[in-house]
């Protein structure tokens, strides 16, 4: 049994809930062949661009302990500067905008609203500096997409009963989702419950990658975990805190609101090798313990079949309630295929792209999607230049690529909505800490000068409607642009 998995940098975020992306060459693409309504913006997250982590009162996250731990991170950084947007949101606000951007998916770090869940009070601090990003990007005609949870808890709600292992995960994130609903809602017309909730599970409880680094032989070697079974454990407390702040927007601010909300779900595309049953169905199991783990719940009521065959008892049951509340929300063995990127496991298959979205525009009755993450990694080492990084033709291949065949989707019936770059800035990634670099502008983490890649010229040059060939003057000299 074989299949071929092609990955990328995505997220997809379907309203009534989400999906995924993928990408080849393209010979020229341009802002008219997408709707008029159509979003095209950047994202970034809270603890991969902020810094000030211990200022305006905010808490300790899971991640600000976490990456003070020796070992945890491949070079040894973490966020507590990042790339010092806490500071500086303004002026990347303006680099938005010169972009031509009409959307920013951005992050709320729950630590700076709720510094100890529910179990302290609302920091008034925080909830001022997010009405100030909010109601600069409304002054600069950008709208705010925003994501509740990205990754980053508090870590007090881990020390007091395991965090996505407990039931009680799901009071905690209602109330932080209502907090957001309250404050911000008024300007917020788009709401992501969660980030990747689908790769969270997974790094953080059954490969040991990800706080609280839990995990099992033979997946990882971690001090206490049980990869067979916590991580969907975790998985079905996420989907049910989804199901939850989704029923509260909708019941109480939704409709003075005017707002949308769903959920961001990370994405492999598989291919079978060959074109025999055995492999079709590998292919079938694999896409199963994917997109469909949270999505098949959320808008069909209960997890794929697949999982049901291979893990039995291992997989949570939902209730009858559980069903009507998520439905009122509405293999590990592979050949990567595609361009290598500057990081692991990334590939380029622009091609892709089209067939996930039409492969669950298929399994979803069309469901609306978000392209909300979608971007190019550079490897990145501390002896190296802005210089090394400004040329970043690879990347303007990789976007073009893949909004070329987003373009064909939309063409075919797909109902997608909108488009978001990762990422504005360089930032913060993770595990992976400075050592990738996935912006369109590049930042020197020791001074926090911006500058402008390539890419971001590219990009805006698109938005404003020019007919690209991925013809770009370099130099003297014009360069085209193949893949």
């Amino acid at each position: 049994m074989a299949c071929k998995a092609a990955l990328s940098r995505w997220l997809l975020l379907l309203f009534w809930c989400a999906h995924l992306l993928l990408r080849s060459c393209s010979s020229e693409i341009d802002r008219s062949q997408f709707p008029p309504s159509f979003l095209f913006g950047t994202s970034t997250s809270a603890y991969q661009i902020e810094g000030g982590y211990l200022e305006g009162k905010k808490g300790l996250s899971n991640w600000d302990v976490y990456t003070h731990k020796q070992g945890t991170i491949e070079d040894g950084s973490n966020g507590d500067i990042a790339a010092d947007h806490y500071h500086r949101y303004m002026e990347d606000i303006e680099l938005m905008h010169s972009l031509g951007v009409n959307s920013y998916r951005f992050s709320i770090a729950w630590t700076r609203i709720l510094p100890r869940g529910r179990f302290g009070d609302i920091n008034p601090d925080g909830v001022a500096f997010y009405n100030q990003i909010i109601d600069a990007l409304l002054q600069k005609g950008i709208q705010p997409f925003v994501t509740i949870f990205h990754y980053d808890i508090p870590h007090e709600l881990e020390e007091r009963y395991g965090g996505w292992l407990s039931l009680a995960i799901q009071k905690d994130f209602g109330y932080f989702a209502e907090v957001c609903f309250k404050m911000f809602g008024d300007r917020v017309k788009f709401w992501v419950t969660m980030n990747q909730p689908n790769l969270l599970a997974k790094f953080a409880y059954m490969d040991g990658w990800f706080p609280p680094s839990r995990c099992s032989k033979p997946f990882g070697n971690c001090a206490f975990g049980n990869s067979s079974t916590e991580p969907y454990i975790a998985a079905h407390n996420m989907i049910l805190s989804h199901a939850n702040a989704v029923s509260i927007y909708r019941n109480n601010y939704q409709k003075k609101q005017g707002g949308y909300i769903g959920i961001s779900v990370g994405a492999r595309w598989y291919e079978p090798l060959r074109n025999t049953t055995i492999d079709l169905l590998a292919v079938e199991r694999a896409i199963s313990f994917n997109v469909p783990w949270f999505l098949d719940p959320i808008i069909l009521g209960d997890y794929p079949p697949e999982m049901h065959e291979i893990l039995g008892p291992n997989l949570p049951v939902f209730t009858l309630k559980q069903r009507k509340k998520l439905l009122s929300s509405v293999e590990r063995d592979g050949v990567l295929i595609g361009k290598e990127t500057g990081a692991r496991f990334f590939y380029d298959v622009p091609r892709g792209m089209e067939e996930v979205v039409m492969y669950y525009k298929q399994r979803y009755n069309n469901t609306a999607i978000y392209i909300t993450e979608n971007g190019y990694a550079q490897a990145s080492n501390s002896s190296m230049s802005a210089n090394d990084f400004t040329g970043d033709t690879g990347r303007i291949d990789y976007v073009s690529g893949y909004l070329k065949f987003l373009a064909s989707a939309i063409r075919k019936g797909a109902d997608v909505r909108g488009y978001f770059v990762w990422s504005l800035l360089d930032d913060f990634e993770w595990t992976s800490g400075f050592t990738d670099r996935f912006g369109l502008y590049h930042v020197d983490f020791k001074t926090q000068k911006r500058t402008p890649k390539l890419s971001a010229e590219w990009y805006r040059k698109f938005l404003k409607g020019s007919l690209l060939t991925r013809e770009f003057q370099n130099g003297s000299q014009p360069q085209q642009y193949t893949s």
